[in-house]
This record gives C-alpha cells, structure tokens and sequence, in this order.
C-alpha cells in the first residue's frame, strides 16, 4: 500500500511541476531572472551552453536536498518527491533541449503529433525576442490548439 501512495506522490509531483515551470518561466525567466533566460531568445545563439542553463542547477539543488532529507534517517516521502521533480527534469530537457531546440541531435526524425505541437507552442514562444508579451510558457502540457494544428 506504500508504494502506491509513493507512485502518487512521484506522478504528483512531477505533474505539479508543470505549474511551477510555468511560473516559473513567466514570472522569473521573463522576470527578473531574464539576464539569464534571454540568451536562449536569441536567433542564431549556438553555443554549447546558454546562461540559461542555470535554471536547470537552480531546479536540481531542492530536488537534491529532498533525495538527501528523503533517506534520512530513513526512506521518506521526501525522496518520493525529489524522485518527480528529477523525472520531470528529465522529461523537461528531452522534450525541450533534445527534441525542440535540437541541441543534441538524438532524435532528430521524430515526428510524432505530440512532438509537432509541442514545437509549434514553443516557437510561438520563441516568436517574442524580448522577456514582454510571452506565450505557451509551459513546456510539456499546453493548449489544444496547437494539437489541432499539428495534423
């Protein structure tokens, strides 16, 4: 029965970060954290690293202290937490890094209606060059619409 109240809280937890992506996204990315964020809004930019990549450690350091406090002094459901925001990262970097913006070159033939509409909502996104008059700041759920689009 412990294990399926941990499964909860793990798939919990990683569909609650979608709401905290988001705004975290809108409201510090495009906020006061947009020195770091808008390098990654630049066309052209094709450096291996962004300076936006930092929010990709500021993500991992509470998920790392919830895995550390989750096994002490005994297996918690802190780890069970840390456990969905790691999932969610890992998820958030494949769909975002790897298959959106082709940083890596792993999956470059996929073209599944999902993969298409993600793209599409993020390069409505990316239409915007400056940190105003942002869109689709979700990364892994976003409006119908642009499922509709991608037949």
């Amino acid at each position: 029965m412990i294990y399926i109240l941990y499964g909860i809280i793990t798939f919990s937890t990683f569909a609650i970060m979608e709401g905290i992506t988001w705004c975290t996204h809108k409201y510090i990315m495009h906020g006061l954290g947009w020195y770091l964020h808008e390098d990654h809004h630049q066309p052209g930019y094709n450096h291996v690293f962004e300076k936006n990549d930092a929010f990709f450690v500021v993500f991992a350091i509470p998920s790392i202290l919830l895995f550390y406090f989750g096994i002490r002094p005994e297996l918690n459901y802190l780890f069970f937490i840390a456990l969905g925001i790691l999932f969610y990262g890992i998820a958030y970097f494949l769909v975002h890094d790897v298959l959106i913006h082709r940083r890596f070159k792993w999956f470059d033939k996929t073209n599944n209606r999902y993969f298409r509409a993600a793209r599409k909502a993020h390069k409505i996104h990316h239409k915007h060059l400056g940190k105003e008059d942002g869109e689709c700041f979700g990364m892994l759920f976003f409006p119908y619409k642009y499922y509709k689009e991608a037949k």
